[in-house]
C-alpha cells in the first residue's frame, strides 16, 4: 500500500491509503476527468487532489470556486441546466465526477423548482452527455438521505429499499433520490459515435466536514458567536455519522477506478454508503469546536417534537413570506430528524468491493482554520446584523400565527 498525503493538508496529516498500482494507473497522461460542481468545497478538493497524482482536471460549475484553481487545472464556466453547455465541456472526458447539487441545507431547501432544475434535470443533462460524447465512467455523488426520512437506522446497508418519494421531508432528499435512481438506470447504456458502455456507481455520503468547509460549518459558527447554540435536543443517545472531505475524495477516486475493465467494473451499477465509521452524537460532535473557539456547551436540551415543530411553523413562514423576506430558517424539519434521529450505516461494501478505509480525524484543524481567520470568543468577531434580524421575524410571526390559531380553530368547531 502507498501513503499518501492529499491535497491541502497540513504536513504530516495523512488523508487516504490508495494502493499502488491504482496511484499509477490515476498517473497516466491520457486520463481526463471533469468534476461538475467543481467550483464547491468538495468538487473544488477532488480536482485538486486528482491534479495533484498527475491526472488532467477539469472543473464545471456556474461559480468559480472560491479557492484558488491550481495552474493546470482548468475551470469551466457553465451550468448543468443547460445540455448544451454540459456536451460542450465533456469533450474528450474520460470520467465524469457529478458533485454539483442545490438544495441541501438552510433556505435553500426550500427553493423547490431550483432544486428539482439543478438535482433532477441537470443530473439527466451529465447521463445523456456522456453517452453523446462516449464518456465511459460517471460517479455520482449522492446522500444518506435517499433512504432515511427520520425513522431509525442502525448500521443499515445497501440493501435497503429507497424511501418512497411522498415520505421525504424535503425536495432536495427527494430529487436526490431520483437522481440516484436515473444513474444507476443508465448503467450498461450504449455509448453513442463510440463502441462501449456506461458505467455509473454513487456514493452515499454522511455530513461533510473539513477545515474550509463553507456550507454547514460556518453556519453552525455563526449560530454559536450570535449565542444562539444555547440547547441541544433529542435523545442524548442518538447517534450519526460524518465523513471527512479527505475520506470522501479517496472513496470517489476508489470508485471511479471500479468502474474499469481492470476491476472488472465491480462498481457498475452500485450504490455505496461512505463516511468516517465513527458514529457520534450529532451534538458532541461539534463539542469540540465549540469549546475550541473559546464558548460554553450547552446544557439545556430540548425535546427532538418541540425543535421540529418549531422548524415545520418556521417553514410554513417562509414559504408565506419569502417573496417578500428570503429570510435564514434557524432549522428545517429535515436539519432536525438528521441531527436528532439515529442513522448510520455500514460500509462493509465499500471496504469489500473498493478496498475504501477510512482515517480517523478530529475537528482540531477545523477550529484552527476558523481560529485563523478571527473566529473565536476572544476575537469577538460577530456579524450580528442581518441574522439577529432573521431570528426577531420569525419569532414574532410565530407569535401571531400562534395566537390566530385559536381562532380559526374556534370557528371550525
Amino acid at each position: 500500500m502507498l501513503k499518501v498525503v492529499l491535497f491541502g493538508e497540513k504536513k504530516g496529516i495523512s488523508a487516504t491509503f490508495i494502493p499502488k498500482e491504482k496511484m499509477e494507473a490515476l498517473h497516466s497522461p491520457k486520463e481526463t476527468v471533469l468534476v461538475t460542481g467543481g467550483g464547491g468545497y468538495f468538487g473544488h478538493r477532488l480536482g485538486c487532489t486528482l491534479h495533484k497524482f498527475g491526472v488532467n482536471v477539469i472543473l464545471f460549475d456556474v461559480q468559480k470556486p472560491v479557492q484558488e484553481v491550481p495552474e493546470g487545472v482548468k475551470f469551466i464556466q457553465g451550468d448543468v441546466r443547460c445540455l448544451a453547455e454540459v456536451e460542450d465541456a465533456f469533450t474528450d472526458v474520460s470520467c465524469v465526477f457529478h458533485t454539483a447539487s442545490y438544495g441541501m441545507s438552510g433556505r435553500e431547501q426550500l427553493q423547490r423548482s431550483l432544486i428539482e432544475e439543478v438535482n433532477v434535470t441537470g443530473t439527466e443533462n451529465v447521463i445523456q452527455a456522456c453517452l453523446n460524447k462516449g464518456i465511459p465512467r460517471l460517479v455520482y455523488t449522492s446522500t444518506f438521505n435517499v433512504v432515511f426520512g427520520g425513522q431509525v437506522i442502525k448500521n443499515g446497508d445497501e440493501s435497503l429499499p429507497y424511501l418512497p418519494l411522498n415520505l421525504h421531508p424535503d425536495h432536495y432528499s427527494r430529487t436526490k433520490s431520483l437522481a440516484e435512481l436515473k444513474v444507476l438506470k443508465a448503467n450498461n447504456a450504449e455509448l453513442k459515435n463510440k463502441e462501449g458502455w456506461l458505467r455509473t456507481c454513487a456514493l452515499r455520503p454522511a455530513g461533510i466536514y473539513g477545515p474550509g468547509e463553507q456550507r454547514h460549518l460556518p453556519r453552525v459558527v455563526r449560530y454559536i458567536e450570535n449565542g444562539l447554540f444555547q440547547f441541544v435536543y433529542g435523545d442524548p443517545k442518538s447517534l450519526v455519522e460524518f465523513v471527512h472531505v479527505d475520506n470522501l475524495v479517496s472513496a470517489h477516486i476508489l470508485a471511479s477506478e471500479g468502474l474499469k475493465s481492470e476491476k472488472n467494473h465491480i462498481a457498475a451499477g452500485q450504490p455505496y454508503f461512505i463516511s468516517d465509521g465513527m458514529p457520534i452524537n450529532n451534538f458532541e460532535f461539534f463539542r469540540p469546536l465549540v469549546e475550541g473557539l473559546g464558548y460554553k456547551f450547552p446544557t439545556i436540551r430540548l425535546p427532538l417534537f418541540l425543535v421540529y415543530l418549531f422548524a415545520f411553523i418556521t417553514e410554513w413562514v417562509h414559504f408565506l413570506v419569502s417573496p417578500v423576506y428570503n429570510f435564514q430558517p434557524l432549522l428545517t424539519r429535515t436539519e432536525v430528524y438528521k441531527t436528532g434521529v439515529t442513522h448510520y450505516f455500514s460500509m462493509e461494501k465499500a471496504k469489500r468491493e473498493l478496498g475504501f478505509q477510512p482515517l480517523q480525524f478530529t475537528l482540531k484543524e477545523v477550529v484552527e482554520w476558523f481560529q485563523s481567520r478571527g473566529h473565536g470568543k476572544h476575537f469577538r468577531r460577530v456579524e450580528k446584523s442581518y441574522f439577529i434580524w432573521d431570528i426577531i421575524f420569525i419569532f414574532l410571526l410565530v407569535l401571531v400565527l400562534l395566537s390566530w390559531l385559536p381562532a380559526v380553530v374556534g370557528v371550525y368547531l
